[in-house]
């Protein structure tokens, strides 16, 4: 049966080592930046707005930050840099025509592939999910890869 005097306890029997820290999943990572707003944590909806950061917001929970002025509001540390409108840019992002997430009745039997992307680069194509870097101009608010930068090498909008 054991511990009856016949058995020794050995020490890792008896002691627990310390707890495994759990690692991120670098796809969740990705997807929740590209797929959600970074202040209120809903799906991203247009208008989109992205501040100096690179971080991504509805513009309407944008303006509902600013406008609760409370003294019990705890500040956002996702928008505590963000004072006044101005200090974000309404995105004119390229629809992907290959994505079909909003377009379809969703019932909750559907697979929702989270590697296609609702935006695509306009000059490139390369899709917005995260796996490559996209820039914006902060003049116009269009939205390119990196790549596609590279590539034209002329500081002004190619629209």
């Amino acid at each position: 049966m054991g511990c009856d005097g016949g058995t020794i306890p050995k020490r890792h029997e008896l002691v627990k080592g310390p707890r495994k820290v759990e690692k991120v999943d670098k796809n969740a990572e990705l997807v929740a930046r590209w797929y959600y707003c970074a202040l209120s944590q809903e799906k991203l909806c247009r208008p989109i707005v992205a501040c100096e950061l690179g971080r991504l917001y509805n513009k309407d929970a944008i303006i509902e930050f600013l406008l609760d002025k409370s003294a019990d509001k705890i500040p956002m540390e996702a928008a505590s840099h963000i004072k006044s409108i101005k200090n974000v840019t309404e995105l004119n992002l390229a629809d992907n025509p290959a994505w079909s997430g909003d377009k379809e009745s969703i019932k909750g039997d559907k697979y929702d592939d989270i590697q296609s992307a609702r935006f695509i680069c306009p000059v490139v194509g390369l899709e917005m999910n995260g796996r490559h870097r996209f820039c914006f101009l902060r003049n116009c608010g269009c939205v390119f890869s990196e790549r596609a930068l590279k590539e034209i090498k002329s500081e002004v909008c190619h629209k």
